[in-house]
């Protein structure tokens, strides 16, 4: 019996025929496509339980490929890239995007066999956050608030109403509109996340509501979420362009792909996400008013974690426990001393900066306990800034100088993206960058202006 169905992409032949003969004495059955549209038509006579792509092909590369399966949300079956020399920068964006691993050429047996078993082995979800962590369901707390913020969520998961969350960031915006999706009736359909300031300018029909070319059909975000959700992170950043598209598509009740007639009804609930006043938006003019209606329908408002400390200890227990399980970090225990001193922090960047508290202390601690002065110690980093944060970054010859430009790039929109109030519209105005190369940019240095880290706090 085969272990699986595998769709090697690659335009070299040698490199197909190697992969293939790798594989089939494995006890793999394996396809092999030169190019994208050869992909397309062994795709459309039967998926596959894993793709390995190149990266670099003529005439059509393995990101675009990658982005038309995913559809703006991860594709259907395991990608792994496979990345020539001086393209690792590339693999690791397309893994951002949907690729569970990479490989790098030239192609080492051991390497191939074993990414190959463990991709395979790996579930394929349709919102995966970048921190490892989005699976968590429940917001944490058993505070007053957060218990109505859970019975709240439960009376407005039953309706089909479009829902607007806001609140500060950081403060678990995006894990109660999880929550939310889970618990509806739509819990069954695709959860798709998508950050507002992605979709801009002439593409914006082309994001929202896909396209035809040739014959092949790209879906966009409103038809990849078709029966489910879809998380509007960041609506303000919606520029006017997207804001006048989505409209049309909720006045309509459907929309057509551009570049074909048909239409397809508008079956999708959205959950949007802000730390704005969206009505005080909308009457400055910053905002369309009828967009902003059909998006705050339900509001709902994740309070701050300075008005729940009380939830602290049980946050610090959770994030513990699944930093412990999901980063293999050795197991350490916060002193009763070491949690009071956390509830009288002020957490400006709520449970987010917690989560990363807790993170540090696991990494870079010793011991078992964790206890007061070494809480204290972790504080004082964040106040004076860390490393990571400092302004301006420290000059490193000894770096080469892709190494030394990322260095200064990193810390450069890190300190830019603290003062635009981590909205992507206001950065790219900072940075003089178009906001879709902006975005590339901020995925290829690992910094998420998306806030997938915002998590919240909540139990599988």
């Amino acid at each position: 019996m085969s272990k699986g169905y595998v769709l090697v992409v690659d335009d070299e032949p040698d490199i197909r025929g190697l992969v293939r003969e790798i594989l089939e004495d494995e006890g793999y059955e394996v396809a092999t496509a030169e190019s994208g549209s050869e992909a397309r038509g062994l795709l459309h006579a039967r998926q596959p339980d894993l793709v390995l792509l190149d990266i670099w092909m003529p005439g059509e590369d393995g990101i675009s490929l990658l982005r038309e399966w995913a559809g703006g949300g991860t594709p259907a079956f395991p990608v792994v890239m496979i990345s020539g020399h001086g393209t690792v920068e590339t693999a690791v964006e397309a893994t951002r995007q949907g690729a569970v691993d990479f490989v790098e050429k030239p192609l080492s047996m051991g390497k191939l066999i074993a990414t190959v078993e463990q991709a395979l082995q790996q579930p394929v979800t349709a919102a995966a956050g970048a921190d490892g962590m989005s699976a968590m369901i429940e917001p944490v707390g058993r505070s007053t608030v957060m218990r109505n913020l859970r019975e709240q969520a439960e009376r407005v998961a039953a309706s089909e109403s479009w829902v607007l969350v806001t609140g500060e960031p950081g403060s678990g915006r995006k894990c109660l509109a999880r929550y939310i999706h889970h618990l509806s009736p739509r819990r069954g359909g695709p959860l798709v996340e998508v950050a507002a300031g992605t979709i801009a300018g002439q593409s914006a029909a082309e994001e929202l509501f896909g396209q035809q070319r040739g014959g092949r059909v790209i879906p966009g975000r409103l038809e990849s979420a078709a029966g489910g959700t879809l998380i509007l992170d960041g609506a303000t950043d919606l520029d006017g362009e997207a804001q006048t598209r989505l409209a049309s598509a909720i006045d309509a009740g459907g929309f057509q792909r551009v570049g074909d007639s048909q239409r397809i009804p508008l079956d999708v609930r959205v959950i949007a996400i802000t730390r704005h006043d969206l009505a005080a938006e909308a009457a400055a003019g910053q905002f369309r008013e009828d967009l902003a209606y059909s998006l705050s329908v339900i509001p709902m408002w994740v309070p701050p974690l300075r008005e729940h400390a009380e939830d602290i200890p049980e946050l610090v227990s959770f994030y513990v426990d699944r930093l412990v399980e999901a980063e293999q970090l050795g197991y350490r225990r916060f002193t009763v001393a070491a949690q009071n001193r956390l509830r009288n922090h002020d957490w400006p960047g709520n449970v987010r900066e917690l989560r990363n508290l807790v993170q540090r202390l696991l990494v870079l601690g010793d011991g078992l306990d964790i206890d007061v002065g070494e809480v204290e110690e972790a504080l004082s980093v964040v106040r004076t800034g860390s490393t990571e944060g400092e302004w301006p970054p420290a000059l490193t010859l000894d770096l080469p100088l892709r190494e030394a430009r990322e260095h200064f790039e990193r810390a450069y929109l890190q300190k830019q993206l603290q003062r635009a109030d981590g909205s992507v519209a206001q950065l790219a105005r900072l940075a003089g960058m178009e906001r879709t190369h902006l975005y590339r940019k901020l995925r290829s240095l690992g910094i998420d202006p998306r806030e997938t880290g915002e998590s919240g706090g909540g139990r599988a």
